[in-house]
């Protein structure tokens, strides 16, 4: 598996931005696409999951209400759209796919494969 992520850059406070992952794949099915970000000097912190199948959302408490994952099926892409930016969500975002749907979204180590990172700058 082979991921993709693009789509960062420089956006002042309150703006928005849209990330993708584009993922290479025979089935997707039983995965879990999510996004996970990293800023200097800090932990690794996860932001948004997607269910493939099936379409289940899962979010970070930081992100909740601003950001909103989504999938596109025919495309084997994943997007993070993100809304109403605060200088705290600089970071490398990361995708990530998890091959075992029942394992936590939000941890991780239970992912797979990872894709380079974007890097996100709000200034303020």
């Amino acid at each position: 598996v082979q991921l993709q992520a693009s789509g960062g850059g420089l956006v002042q406070a309150g703006g928005s931005l849209r990330l993708s992952c584009a993922a290479s794949a025979r089935s997707f099915s039983s995965y879990t696409l999510g996004w996970f970000r990293q800023a200097p000097g800090k932990e690794r912190e996860f932001v948004a999951a997607i269910r493939w199948s099936g379409g289940t959302v899962y979010y970070g408490d930081s992100v909740k209400g601003r950001f909103a994952i989504s999938r596109d099926i025919a495309k084997n892409t994943v997007y993070l759209q993100m809304n109403s930016l605060k200088p705290e969500d600089t970071a490398a975002y990361y995708c990530a796919a998890d091959r075992v749907i029942a394992s936590s979204v939000y941890r991780g180590v239970n992912y797979d494969y990872w894709g380079q990172g974007t890097l996100v700058t709000v200034s303020s």
